[in-house]
């Protein structure tokens, strides 16, 4: 890494902590998801509305937010710099191992530990099956949109982000069929491209290139001082469209959680202990091959999510749309943003320890 990339993820590693907003992360949180859960009931028509405003199961409002959260990310963005991602090779492979070598097959031992043996006396027997399929979906696609949010809260490389969600995608479009179908055991799979690619275009493409021209007209005009005021005053409207989210999450869910609170529940187990063991895996070996805080941190954090939109489309298309796969891949959804955040959590309190390695300053 060139010693600018290092000072610039350095000085970007120090900057003020998220003020009330980390403080009081958990209560947020938990707030916004009762809150959810509760307008969602109160106001079911806003919300169902809401839910159907989709294009190939991509819902239009949720993008929105999601706009609103990854901009600050990609302004950071020079496209000069991006020539200096090479040198994250380690960073990458790191990524790369962890998404495509372990995560899917671990979501499959830990849906039949969880899910066929240990949790079968409490779930519909008719769907044990479908459950387990639902989660190997969910894990056999990294996260495309929420990543840029995660990276930017741990104040992450944004060129190694970018890069690393670019090559994911390129990755899946040719391994994501037959690993599923691997382990799902099926002669083929009918992936919903449509879903791939409006998803990489609204949370890539178009975002990246409105980005850049801002970031173009604010260094035009003010230079780095507009720059960096600018970032400044997106700060709170970013975590604010992040909160949003989740209430809107898990407004759209509210029903399925009341209905059936205790699939709910032991559906999500499997996958939060996924999230925290890759995650954890990702930081680990990043940290014993050396490479700097500002990568590591946003590389366990696309090694742990998923690309959820892809998943429950594919759901659908396979098992239907009342399917046990397409409720599992739904818990992927609510579990996502708060589970993520207490992963970012803990990657900006381990700081210290990470880099008591002298190889991971």
């Amino acid at each position: 890494m060139s010693q600018s990339s290092i000072a610039a993820g350095d000085t970007a590693a120090r900057k003020p902590a998220l003020g009330m907003f980390e403080r009081f992360l958990t209560l947020w949180v938990a707030l916004c998801i009762v809150a959810g859960i509760a307008l969602g009931q109160a106001v079911p028509g806003l919300f169902r509305a809401l839910g159907d405003a989709t294009v190939a199961q991509v819902n239009l409002p949720v993008a929105a937010l999601v706009w609103l959260m990854i901009v600050p990310m990609l302004l950071k963005i020079d496209p000069a710099a991006l020539r200096e991602v090479g040198e994250h090779w380690r960073g990458i492979a790191t990524t790369v191992g962890v998404n495509w070598l372990i995560k899917p097959f671990s979501m499959a031992l830990l849906a039949w530990i969880f899910i066929a043996h240990l949790f079968r006396p409490w779930l519909p027997a008719e769907q044990i099956a479908s459950y387990t399929a639902g989660l190997i979906l969910l894990a056999a696609a990294p996260c495309t949109a929420m990543v840029f949010v995660w990276s930017n809260l741990v104040d992450g490389e944004p060129h190694f982000t970018l890069s690393q969600v670019a090559l994911n995608d390129t990755i899946m479009v040719f391994a994501f069929a037959p690993i599923v179908a691997l382990l799902l055991g099926l002669s083929s799979i009918s992936v919903p491209w449509d879903t791939l690619f409006l998803s990489v275009v609204l949370y890539i493409v178009v975002p990246v290139i409105a980005a850049q021209l801002w970031r173009y007209v604010l260094l035009s005009r003010g230079g780095p001082p507009a720059l960096a005021h600018t970032l400044r005053a997106l700060a709170p409207l970013s975590l604010s469209a992040l909160l949003l989210t989740l209430v809107l999450l898990f407004g759209l869910q509210g029903e399925q959680i009341l209905r059936q609170p205790v699939v709910i529940v032991l559906l999500a187990v499997p996958i939060v202990i996924q999230v925290y063991c890759n995650a954890g895996l990702a930081y680990w070996v990043n940290r014993r091959l050396g490479v700097a805080w500002c990568v590591a941190g946003p590389s366990s954090l696309i090694g742990a999510s998923n690309f959820f939109e892809l998943a429950v489309a594919t759901a659908i298309v396979l098992f239907g749309f009342q399917s046990g796969a397409a409720l599992a891949t739904v818990v992927g959804v609510l579990v996502e943003v708060p589970v993520m955040l207490s992963v970012v959590h803990i990657v900006r309190r381990s700081r210290g320890w990470y880099e008591r390695s002298a190889g991971g300053k």
